[in-house]
């Protein structure tokens, strides 16, 4: 019988001995704290901003005695005394600060039996996973006098959005070598705070490249510590551009950053002929979407770079993506390539494309994941609307790219998950000989620092590939 079947069942009064004991251990999450946050309406930033409370001054303090606090209250209602409790009142002591990650054990041992009114005193105690405790008190509860047992309850999933595949994307990240990044023109504090915090992290080892003055006024401005970053000085963007690129030429720098700086101006001085870094690939921009109503990460191209890509600039956007999926550990990625409509009309030109990319994939000219097209949005996303139109492959209806007809559609189809379905997502692009991580001054850190885990797992890729 597993745990939800066994039915939550109390000990009344009279069951109930001086010395019983219970307890219950739970790890600490970012869910926990959030959602304690949103019931309770605690937005205290040392408990809720997860930067925030890892600063210095805040010693990682991300939640308070409250939340054990929640615990001892779970303790008492379902294990001792357990259902039918009244809780009377409590006296904590909060010793240390519970910290995110970690593992409390809450016990609870009765201290007192008052006969005469049906009242249990309770010694409550929390400890850490060092030992360390974190909470002491007691409870004073009315027990129940009758016996109650029920089924338990089967709780709603409720998902916030902490971007749980976006983390797996930087926990998959932990284990190659930080990469060797020249960050371009990092004059404004976001951009050199991405910087900074993906070293922080571990995914890379900066190469600041841009105005010395306005590098250090910006980390000024963020209160950020870059003395121990090279900084290679440069006049304006432009030359900050070519000199990063330079530095990836020479093999100094593993991967380009974008800064404060127009995406064209970058990719200009990477697209020259003699002194940028082609490749026989095309140049493609990937994003990797966590979207909370989808069970999987979807790698959504090419919103930013291609235009109007024919139909051999699709082939190489999709090796491109199969490419950063592997990257990811996806090791047959299903592509679907979009359309309006997932039958073939002469007159509608992504159709015909799309069926000539499937044909190229069977015939070896693109490989590494499975393609289907072309495909609606829906049936390439939704198995019971797959199943509808009768469309049956390994990709309708759980597909984990989507190539679309043009920049102009991918753009749409960005931006309404993003504004419309809560979705986030990272950036990289493709196709040069080092990865390009493209951030907005609109990003979030965990969107910025997951950019450079994609850019971090494509040269690690990339580094097997050429060695095998």
């Amino acid at each position: 019988m597993s745990a939800a079947d066994t039915p939550i069942e109390n000990r009344t009064y009279d069951e109930i001995r001086i010395g019983d004991r219970a307890t219950l251990e739970r790890r600490l999450t970012m869910d926990d704290i959030k959602l304690f946050a949103v019931m309770s309406g605690d937005i205290n930033p040392a408990h809720v901003d997860e930067d925030f409370a890892r600063s210095s001054r805040f010693q990682e303090v991300i939640a308070h005695g409250m939340w054990g606090g929640a615990l001892i209250s779970t303790v008492l209602g379902t294990e001792l005394p357990g259902p039918g409790t009244i809780y009377l009142g409590q006296t904590l002591r909060f010793k240390a600060p519970v910290v995110l990650g970690d593992v409390l054990t809450v016990t609870i041992e009765v201290m007192e039996k008052d006969d005469a009114r049906n009242r249990i005193r309770l010694y409550c105690l929390c400890r850490n996973q060092q030992g360390k405790t974190v909470i002491e008190g007691d409870a004073s509860v009315l027990a129940p006098t009758t016996k109650i047992s029920r089924p338990r309850t089967i709780l709603p999933q409720i998902r916030l959005a902490e971007r749980a595949q976006l983390h797996d994307l930087l926990n998959a990240a932990a284990h190659p070598a930080p990469l060797v990044t020249a960050v371009v023109q990092p004059t404004d504090p976001q951009s050199l705070a991405g910087a900074v915090q993906a070293a922080a992290k571990g995914l890379i080892v900066p190469i600041l490249v841009g105005p010395r003055e306005r590098i250090h006024a910006a980390a000024t401005a963020a209160e950020l510590d870059i003395s121990d970053m090279r900084l290679e000085d440069t006049p304006h963007s432009h030359a900050a551009a070519e000199r990063a690129v330079a530095l990836a030429r020479s093999g100094e720098a593993e991967a380009l950053m974008k800064g404060n700086l127009h995406t064209d101006e970058l990719l200009r001085a990477v697209l020259h002929k003699t002194r940028g870094l082609r490749t026989a690939r095309r140049l493609s921009h990937v994003m990797a979407f966590d979207v909370p109503t989808y069970p999987r990460p979807l790698f959504i191209t090419d919103a930013a770079i291609n235009i109007y890509p024919t139909l051999e600039d699709k082939a190489d956007i999709i090796r491109n993506a199969i490419e950063l999926a592997h990257a990811a550990h996806i090791e047959h990625p299903r592509v679907a390539i979009l359309s309006a409509i997932e039958t073939v009309n002469p007159r509608l030109a992504s159709t015909v494309e799309a069926a000539a990319l499937c044909k190229m994939a069977e015939r070896g000219q693109i490989q590494g994941g499975f393609l289907d097209g072309p495909l609606a949005f829906d049936n390439a996303i939704s198995m019971s609307a797959s199943e509808t139109k009768g469309i049956r492959s390994e990709v309708a209806g759980r597909a984990d790219i989507l190539l679309a007809p043009d920049l102009e559609a991918a753009n749409i189809l960005v931006k309404q998950l993003t504004y419309l379905a809560d979705a986030t997502g990272a950036g990289v692009v493709i196709g040069a000989r080092v990865p390009i991580i493209l951030t907005s001054r609109a990003d979030d850190a965990l969107t910025r620092m997951t950019s450079c885990a994609l850019a971090l797992l494509l040269a690690a890729q990339q580094r097997q590939t050429a060695a095998a």
